[in-house]
């Protein structure tokens, strides 16, 4: 039997998430093919084999002793390459995609950068830092930089987006610390409220239509699977961290309700960023398809999506036939064979 470290919890605003998602992986996984150990880390950063109830003291050589990890740790320290950059230096094949691909996605600023080089469409954006409560520093598309206060921001603003716009911290994951902004004067409470995730913004153009999301699955060398396309239907105003894992009655629609074309293209678009990113394993893959003009943006890619009873990616792989024991299987084959 292969020994299989199940790491949860973690340092990062979404450590309650990662434990809800640990819950499918471990509830799931097959322990007659495999022997399973349960691995938390608390918010302080103190690791636990919660299996035998003993702390972990020499983290580096108690991961040692297992054939593979399946990391179910969402945001800072999990989800960016951090941990996998760790396992990758120890020598343990994980679950899910590598560091590059990881700490691109997780920065929603240079997700960005690749979504521009692929020529796929996303909403226009700017990008400040926070510096103080009238002070950031603002950087243009070709990356120059100046600083700016409250009016040169909303001067920039007019100029180049439309609201409502969407402030998001770069680097947070489960819509954490996301406002929508429908007026200039709801900015800088939005703004402030982003920066206690990150000092990295993004300022972003709302887009008005559907949300919909496909998982993929695999990598390129043993082929890439893609969902078929299922449309998020919030009770909210948009897809908030409530509304992905406190309210499950959001209306999911699989498959969602677009042309055979768009839907085509999207699957299509979803298997060009996953070669793109050197994704492996598994990703949700996030668009916009705009009401008036049925054209559609890339919203963000998820390298560690979440995996909550409620969440999209195992509703849309056991939809397109991966049950949930199937579906865990071939991660942990794809984690083995990358």
């Amino acid at each position: 039997m292969l020994n299989v470290g199940i790491i949860y919890g973690g340092q990062s605003t979404e450590h309650d998430i990662s434990i809800l998602s640990s819950k499918y992986v471990i509830d799931n996984i097959d322990k007659n093919k495999y022997n399973v150990t349960e691995i938390y880390i608390d918010k302080k950063g103190n690791w636990k084999d919660n299996t035998s109830k003993k702390d972990i003291i020499n983290t580096v050589e108690y991961l040692k002793q297992f054939n593979v990890i399946f990391p179910v740790l969402h945001g800072l320290y999990g989800e960016d390459g951090s941990l996998q950059g760790m396992l990758e230096l120890i020598g343990i094949p994980y679950v899910g995609c590598g560091v590059l691909s990881s700490a691109i996605c997780m920065d929603k600023v240079y997700a960005k950068i690749i979504f521009d080089r692929c020529k796929i469409k996303n909403a226009k954006s700017i990008f400040i830092k926070y510096i103080s409560n009238n002070k950031y520093m603002y950087f243009d598309k070709e990356f120059n930089e100046r600083i700016v206060t409250n009016d040169d921001l909303k001067s920039i603003i007019n100029t180049e987006l439309n609201y409502p716009i969407f402030v998001k911290p770069s680097n947070s994951g489960s819509s954490i610390g996301i406002q929508k902004v429908h007026e200039y004067n709801k900015l800088k409470e939005a703004i402030e409220n982003a920066a206690k995730y990150d000092s990295k913004i993004l300022i972003e153009e709302g887009i008005i239509g559907k949300e919909v999301e496909v998982a993929v699955l695999g990598n390129p060398e043993l082929g890439i699977e893609v969902s078929n396309v299922g449309e998020i239907c919030p009770i909210e105003e948009f897809y908030s961290y409530s509304s992905k894992y406190e309210n499950s009655t959001n209306q999911t629609n699989v498959p969602a309700d677009l042309t055979k074309e768009q839907s085509e293209k999207i699957k299509k678009i979803a298997k060009q960023l996953f070669i793109a990113i050197d994704g492996n394993g598994l990703s949700r893959i996030d668009f916009f398809v705009e009401d008036n003009t049925g054209e559609i943006y890339i919203n963000e890619i998820n390298t560690l999506p979440g995996l909550t009873n409620i969440s999209m990616y195992p509703i849309l792989m056991e939809q397109f036939g991966y049950i949930k024991t199937e579906l865990i299987n071939k991660l942990l084959h794809l984690a083995k064979a990358k």
